[in-house]
């Protein structure tokens, strides 16, 4: 990683106009997530969805800046946080003493990367959270939970010390973001008249706008993630796009019915196949993205008819894709690495200490990110509030929180 020397003699003009594309890539990523989730979710609440993604953009965007980079990659404290060292950017500058891009190209590609994780979670509080409620709660979330997981994996803390892998985020970004999802689901709770009205997607095609901003921006999710623009940015860019497309054709087969297939399922399973394949990409060849996409749209399929069984409003599956996606993926890694690519071999080629540290790194950032999600999520529920009133959900919330209309 890119700490505190302030070198620029290394610093290589294509890798670093590589990463601040990537950059870009990723932030268009949080309003295709609003996209995404607009689409979904009825015509009085379209302004809503989108501005919560904007609204984790700026917030993140500041917090970032003042603490949480410094949390997440500043020194290392007991393997949980880092330390204030690199408060409100101090010492973060222009060059960088181990990397082949100023440490300030760094700092704005992490950004990205906490600001879709915020974006994301937005799906668990779809058409009833109140805009002040999910301020507080995104501050609070951003800096508790996902700052110190992102020390954990990235920043030199505990996981990395063990050895676990996690190339662009399966678990730093989607495990800690679905599994989030449903802890604010069991506090906030279902939304009025759910499962009794019929809630359905008022505009598909924007759905689709939402998922074709994410596939483009993945590219650079993830091939920005090699940090260089080399071969290793080519592998993930190859398996990323291969296994989105697998991902779509296993949740296709998974979901085949009486001759019709749903566009909404089929880019669902698209997305599963590119959140499978983030913590995998640096690390694994195109035939092993086939199989971690198919395996993901089939599995994350599998995960939303799981959630529906049991009732939960979490209709926008940030658990069922992201959660179950990012778990698959994290395991995947551990699994299918070879050192052809990363350096770094898993389970069929013999080494269970690598699946094991997956498994381990994969169960800690599930059971971090839900216990904590959930106090947080109860503990600003109690005070300011996270949910808007009956009143005001009932007229929906571009009228109630924001004062506007999708569709004057």
């Amino acid at each position: 990683m890119c700490y505190r020397r302030y070198k620029t003699e290394m610093l290589d003009s294509g890798d670093t106009a590589w990463v601040l594309a990537s950059t870009a890539l990723v932030v268009l990523m949080t309003p295709g997530v609003g996209l995404f989730y607009a689409g979904m979710v009825r015509g009085k609440n379209v302004v809503s969805m989108i501005s919560l993604a904007f609204v984790a953009l700026v917030l993140v965007s500041v917090q970032w800046v003042l603490v949480g980079y410094s949390l997440a990659f500043s020194s290392d404290i007991a393997g949980f946080v880092g330390n204030l060292g690199f408060l409100g950017l101090n010492g973060v500058g222009m060059g960088c003493g181990d990397l082949t891009i100023p440490q300030l190209a760094f700092m704005a590609f992490q950004l990205a990367f906490a600001v879709i994780t915020l974006a994301i979670l937005t799906s668990a509080m779809a058409e009833r959270v109140k805009i002040s409620g999910f301020i507080v709660f995104g501050l609070l979330w951003t800096t508790l939970v996902y700052d110190p997981i992102a020390h954990w994996v990235w920043g030199g803390g505990w996981l990395a010390q063990l050895g676990a892998l996690d190339f662009a985020g399966g678990t730093v970004v989607h495990i800690s973001s679905g599994f989030s999802a449903l802890a604010v689901v069991l506090v906030i709770g279902k939304r009025r008249g759910f499962g009794e009205q019929q809630m359905g997607p008022h505009n598909i095609p924007m759905t689709l706008l939402g998922v074709a901003l994410l596939w483009f921006g993945w590219f650079g999710f993830n091939g920005g993630s090699a940090l260089a623009a080399n071969g290793l940015a080519a592998n993930a860019f190859v398996v990323t796009n291969t296994s989105a497309a697998a991902g779509a054709i296993g949740w296709m087969a998974a979901s085949w019915n009486h001759g019709q297939q749903s566009s909404l399922g089929m880019v669902s399973g698209a997305v599963a196949g590119l959140v499978a394949i983030t913590p995998a990409a640096g690390f694994v060849g195109p035939m092993s993205a086939l199989v971690i996409g198919a395996v993901a749209g089939v599995i994350c399929y599998k995960a939303m008819l799981f959630r529906i069984k049991k009732n939960f409003d979490e209709s926008l599956d940030a658990w069922a894709i992201h959660g179950v996606g990012g778990l698959w993926g994290a395991l995947a890694t551990g699994i299918f690495a070879t050192a052809a690519v990363g350096g770094y071999t898993g389970l069929i080629y013999g080494n269970v200490d690598q699946f094991i540290a997956q498994i381990i790194g994969a169960g800690a950032a599930i059971v971090y990110a839900f216990i904590i999600t959930l106090i947080l999520a109860k503990l600003v529920d109690a005070t300011i509030g996270l949910r808007v009133t009956e009143e005001e959900e009932y007229v929906g919330l571009d009228i109630s929180q924001h004062g506007e209309e999708a569709y004057a």
